[in-house]
């Protein structure tokens, strides 16, 4: 695996955690929280930034998104117990098979 796809796989687990530690703030009513969300979202776009070094942005930033999106609403399902319908389920699937439509497509 390319130093690239390191970087940009830890910008999404920062995200993830960026994501749940805003949640978890409860509208910043928590402070130490929703700080956590800021530090962790500045990380990851520092990591992303790394990674767009040598990937193309609109790939890297692609798969960031998809992979940002589908991590948080598992993460959620599975600590917060929040659900995702169908629809929601099938907008995921989409997003992922635009992603490899726009990889294959060089």
């Amino acid at each position: 695996m390319s130093s690239a796809m390191v970087y940009l796989l830890g910008s999404v687990v920062l995200d993830v955690i960026a994501n749940l530690s805003l949640e978890h703030s409860d509208g910043f009513k928590r402070r130490r929280w929703g700080v956590l969300a800021v530090v962790a979202i500045m990380m990851a776009f520092a990591l992303l930034a790394l990674a767009v070094q040598t990937l193309d942005l609109f790939v890297a930033y692609a798969i960031w998104g998809v992979l940002s999106i589908t991590g948080t609403a598992l993460a959620t399902w599975a600590i917060f117990g929040q659900r995702l319908n169908w629809i929601s389920w099938l907008g995921i699937s989409v997003l992922i098979l635009a992603i490899l439509l726009m990889n294959f497509g060089g």
